[in-house]
């Protein structure tokens, strides 16, 4: 009884390593490096960015594609008044998208866009 308790507990400390060790498979398709780690693609027809996103309301993972592909946001710090007019008008239009949190692609536009 005590053996088979034994060998019960190693099989699922084992399972669980083995768990921790491997990998999504959607991180390797897309090429990001974890989860919630945004990645430019290049050569995507017509988007900007992918992620991997995990968190509240996507606990197993979804590969959200972001961006227009070609489209600069405003920037990190805009210059001029016409950038920051820019940056004022997507917040607002998005605001209720942006506020879903890591599951939607508007929130990571303004996070990694604007």
């Amino acid at each position: 009884m005590l053996l088979a308790l034994g060998l019960e507990v190693l099989l699922n400390l084992w399972v669980r390593n083995k768990m921790a060790t491997t990998k999504d498979s959607r991180l390797a398709r897309v090429g990001v490096s974890g989860y919630n780690k945004p990645k430019r693609t290049p050569n995507h027809p017509t988007k900007s960015h992918v992620v991997v996103a995990k968190g509240k309301g996507c606990e197993n993972g979804k590969v959200i594609r972001f961006g227009q592909q070609g489209v600069s946001g405003a920037g990190k710090s805009p210059s001029s008044p016409k950038e920051k007019a820019r940056r004022k008008s997507f917040k607002a239009r998005h605001a209720k998208n942006i506020s879903r949190g890591v599951c939607s692609a508007a929130y990571w536009a303004n996070k990694v866009k604007w």
